[in-house]
């Protein structure tokens, strides 16, 4: 459960704005409550969707319990949903939360990466990657405000966190004995600097509110019961921006970094099951997922 933050630090989230699993009823919709005209919320077992139509903007909800892991079921959700968002163009942007109190996303989820084979391997390292790429070159107005799901939320245009001494963000990867692919390390070094990011990235650091908010992972750290409030604020002053120049500008910002993993997607996946397969790396990722069980219990 981490690859982007410890499962023990709790979040919140803020906005961004889609294979159909057994059972994921992405078909099924109700009118969400206070909606405009034809805000029906949709969803799925992992994911639901609370669209506003009349304001453009939808509240994605994620609901994969404990802790909001990203599983493969999970990863598969998340896409199916925001591509359902993205086809629909009276909606510009979308509010990325959590229907677990005090948890947003715990980040990759460890399961998936030890005791399976490498075909399995393989499968959920491109699941991880779509789900990156569909988030960072959305056309979608995105943002978080997290604690933990740093993956996700890198790939957003603003970022709150709740201010609140529990939660904390980061890539702590190096903690579990792992390393994070190029193009996670690309999106960190873009968004705090180079030198930040090699001191982050090797001490697998977890930054709390304030420390988050200095070196610049975040955009904002706001009282907990203000963070809905402030993620409408930020979002509204995005979508006062005609779409057509924000898009191609963000497009414009981005396009070396994505560039770089569309172009070795099959060498990133090759190197990743060769390297989660090494005997040593599965009997680190064992003992941390036997030391998370005992600290539950």
């Amino acid at each position: 459960m981490a690859l982007v933050a410890s499962v023990r630090v709790p979040a919140r989230v803020l906005l961004r704005a889609g294979a159909r699993l057994p059972g994921a009823a992405l078909g099924r919709t109700e009118r969400a409550a206070g909606g405009g005209d034809g805000a029906r919320r949709f969803g799925s077992q992992r994911v639901l969707v609370e669209p506003d139509a009349g304001a453009g903007v939808a509240v994605m909800k994620f609901k994969n319990p404990p802790v909001n892991s990203l599983s493969l079921e999970f990863l598969t959700e998340l896409v199916i949903s925001l591509e359902k968002l993205e086809n629909d163009k009276s909606f510009r942007g979308v509010i990325l939360t959590s229907d677990r109190p005090g948890v947003f996303s715990a980040g990759l989820d460890l399961t998936e990466m030890c005791g399976r084979s490498p075909a399995h391997y393989a499968g959920y390292w491109k699941a991880v990657q779509e789900l990156w790429l569909r988030l960072y070159q959305s056309n979608l107005v995105l943002g978080a405000c997290p604690a933990g799901g740093c993956l996700v939320a890198l790939t957003c245009d603003y970022r709150i966190l709740a201010d609140n001494p529990r939660y904390c963000i980061g890539l702590n990867e190096t903690q579990l004995g792992i390393i994070a692919p190029f193009w996670l390390k690309d999106t960190l070094e873009n968004t705090i600097g180079h030198r930040a990011a090699e001191r982050a990235l090797q001490l697998g650091l977890l930054f709390p509110p304030a420390e988050a908010l200095q070196v610049g992972i975040v955009d904002q750290v706001v009282p907990e019961e203000q963070v809905q409030s402030t993620a409408l604020s930020a979002i509204a002053q995005w979508m006062a921006i005609p779409d057509h120049a924000r898009q191609l500008t963000k497009a414009m910002m981005r396009k070396a970094t994505a560039s770089r993993l569309v172009t070795q997607r099959d060498a990133d996946v090759q190197n990743f099951v060769s390297f989660i397969s090494k005997d040593s790396i599965q009997k680190s990722l064992q003992m941390y997922l036997e030391r998370l069980k005992e600290e539950k219990g």
